[in-house]
């Protein structure tokens, strides 16, 4: 477990360090904004829109008053790091906690993070008014109670606009729970499927979970299983379906995102989600296509059907946990809630979701494994897991959050790695 490094007087302190200038104009930026109707028959149908950027420089052209979002990840964060503008930034936090001698090596790399994290939310919620995912540093993905510290600490800073990401692992769900039960808003992250938010919504209760459609889409092409098209939009709309059944009849809070959108015809193809969160790439794309605002047409009924090449086999990469919802996983979560489920550790979860024949759903991963997923990147290789896949030890979704766990992990560890370089030139 991480220690936990920040004392309330250095939180406070690390609070008012990050709003000394800050200056927001809640509600007064959208009045100044333009307007689009091609983006206004989107939330007419019901979709909250957001940019999948934290680049000021790429928000600017597309910002209108119907966005109301940005989030950022480890990935989009390290780019910006990468430039060089937040060098000057790093030095005056360093400073500041240098007078804090009881911080250990590891508390002052995740404290940077942060202020780092926290920093640039700020001033994208100063340029935009927008709601901003503020994302925690990889390290706390594994550790429950350090990931609720700094997820309340995140609050705190804005709680009028941001909002906290956390990623799909055992203790990350464990931490959205409590952080729902205190009011803070979740953005649980790193989702692929539709049985996976079915898991998340029921024991976490966030307010958002995710399908990284485009990774989906792409995992077929790497590994010419087909074209890719429709793989993606089918687990979102599939896991659309189950988060709005579950807020009808569960009473969870719950709201879907569609993330990882690589073209302009997916925001067309998934009109009437709940939520989108458009890479500027793509929403440039969409604006391209030249629609008519009422050409748009709610899609969450439709059922999408990916073409496989000659000789590919779906059933063997398992592509079936994508969209659906075994009814050994609905029973393993209502036993779960009969459970003191408050008291569980990270361990507890994943035993109990194996003994109840749901150990594909949350796997308990060898080193070996990380370390594969390391090397391979984003898109898994198919023939590497072919064997566990086959044995239904994991499934394609659970396969696809470790690779979007471990590639999050590499960006981090890059990003931290400027800090080092930047305070060793002090």
């Amino acid at each position: 477990m991480i220690g936990v490094g920040a004392s309330t007087d250095l939180a406070a302190e690390i609070r008012d360090f990050l709003r000394k200038d800050f200056k927001p104009r809640f509600g007064a930026v959208k009045t100044e904004l333009p307007t689009s109707p091609l983006w206004r028959r989107l939330r007419e149908l019901g979709t909250d829109l957001w940019l999948d950027t934290g680049s000021i420089a790429e928000t600017e052209p597309l910002w209108t008053r119907e966005f109301s979002a940005l989030t950022t990840n480890n990935t989009l964060l390290n780019r910006e790091i990468q430039t060089g503008r937040y060098d000057g930034l790093i030095a005056c936090a360093a400073a500041m906690l240098a007078a804090h001698r009881d911080l250990s090596d590891k508390d002052r790399v995740l404290e940077l993070a942060f202020i780092l994290n926290a920093y640039h939310g700020l001033r994208l919620v100063e340029r935009f008014d927008a709601y901003v995912s503020v994302e925690e540093h990889t390290d706390l993905a594994h550790d429950v109670e350090a990931a609720v510290e700094y997820a309340r600490r995140y609050y705190a800073i804005c709680p009028e606009r941001f909002i906290v990401k956390l990623p799909l692992t055992p203790a990350g769900l464990l931490a959205t729970r409590r952080l729902a039960a205190e009011g803070v808003p979740v953005n649980h992250t790193l989702g692929f499927s539709a049985r996976q938010n079915y898991a998340i919504g029921r024991i976490g209760r966030p307010q958002y979970v995710n399908v990284f459609m485009g990774r989906l889409n792409q995992f077929a092409i790497e590994n010419r299983l087909g074209d890719g098209a429709y793989v993606g939009e089918r687990a979102t709309l599939a896991s659309q379906s189950v988060v709005t059944a579950l807020r009808r009849f569960h009473g969870v809070p719950t709201k879907q995102i569609g993330a990882s959108l690589r073209a302009g015809g997916q925001v067309r193809d998934l009109a009437g989600i709940d939520v989108m969160t458009i890479p500027p790439k793509a929403a440039q794309g969409f604006l391209d296509l030249g629609l008519a605002p009422e050409v748009l047409e709610d899609r969450q009924a439709t059922v999408y059907e990916p073409t496989f090449a000659a000789g590919a086999d779906p059933e063997a990469a398992r592509l079936d946990t994508l969209w659906g919802v075994d009814p050994v996983l609905v029973d393993c979560v209502d036993g779960l809630e009969r459970e003191a489920l408050d008291a569980f550790t990270p361990d507890d979860l994943v035993d109990f979701f194996s003994q109840h024949g749901c150990g594909d759903v949350l796997v308990r991963w060898t080193p070996e494994d990380v370390f594969r997923s390391t090397a391979e990147g984003k898109i898994p290789r198919l023939e590497n897991w072919r064997d566990a896949l086959a044995s239904k030890a994991i499934g394609l979704d659970t396969l696809m959050n470790l690779a979007g766990l471990t590639s999050f992990m590499a960006d981090q560890e890059a990003m931290d790695d400027h800090v080092a370089r930047v305070l060793a030139k002090r």
